[in-house]
C-alpha cells in the first residue's frame, strides 16, 4: 500500500496567485477551421463589439426588470426577465464563437464599458416609456452592427459567424424589439 506523505497533501488553497498573460486581447491563435487569419481576426473584432453591446443590453434588461413600475408592472416585469435570459444566452454564444475562432472574448465589465456604444442610463428610475425606449435604442444599435457585421463576415467566407449573427442575434433582437415597441403604442379608448 502506497502512502502519501502529509507534506505533499494539503487541502489549503494556493491563494493570491498571479500569472503571465498567455494571449492578449485583440489577437487570434491558429485553429484548423479552414478560415484565413484575416477572416478570423475581423470576425473576432466585430463579434467583441456585438458581445460588449449585448452584455450592456442584458444589464439594462435586468435593471429595468427590477425597477419596473405602474399598471403593467407584472407583465413587463416578466417579459423583461424573459428577454434578459435570452440576451444572456446570446452573450454566451457570442463569447464562445470568439473563442472558437481563436480570439479572446471581452468579459470584464470595465472592458465592456470601454467598447460598448450603448449609452449609460441614469442611475435612478426612469418612467416606463423611457425605459422601454432605452431598450429599443440599444436593440437597434446592436441590430445595425449585427446586420453590417454579418454581411461583411459572410463575404469573408465565415459562415459560422454569419449564421450566429443572423439566426440568433438578429432574429432574437428583432423579436424582442417588436414586443417592446408594442408596449409603446397608444391605443384609442373604445367608448360604448
Amino acid at each position: 500500500m502506497t502512502t502519501i506523505s502529509s507534506q505533499h497533501m494539503s487541502s489549503q488553497p494556493r491563494l493570491h496567485q498571479k500569472g503571465a498573460i498567455i494571449q492578449e486581447f485583440g489577437t487570434v491563435k491558429q485553429f484548423p477551421l479552414g478560415l484565413s487569419y484575416e477572416a478570423r481576426m475581423y470576425a473576432c473584432q466585430r463579434l467583441n463589439k456585438v458581445l460588449a453591446d449585448t452584455q450592456i443590453l442584458y444589464g439594462l434588461y435586468k435593471k429595468h426588470h427590477w425597477l419596473m413600475r405602474g399598471a403593467t408592472f407584472y407583465q413587463l416585469h416578466l417579459v423583461l426577465d424573459k428577454h434578459a435570459g435570452e440576451q444572456l444566452a446570446l452573450v454566451d454564444a457570442l463569447a464562445e464563437r470568439v473563442q472558437t475562432l481563436g480570439g479572446v472574448a471581452v468579459g470584464d465589465p470595465r472592458h465592456v464599458a470601454e467598447i460598448t456604444s450603448i449609452p449609460r442610463p441614469p442611475d435612478g428610475v426612469e418612467e416606463v416609456p423611457a425605459m422601454l425606449s432605452r431598450l429599443l435604442e440599444a436593440h437597434e444599435a446592436i441590430l445595425i452592427e449585427a446586420h453590417d457585421a454579418a454581411a461583411r463576415i459572410g463575404e469573408l467566407g465565415d459562415d459560422g459567424t454569419n449564421d450566429l449573427l443572423v439566426s440568433q442575434v438578429i432574429r432574437t433582437g428583432e423579436l424582442q424589439a417588436w414586443f417592446l415597441a408594442e408596449h409603446l403604442v397608444d391605443t384609442p379608448l373604445v367608448r360604448a
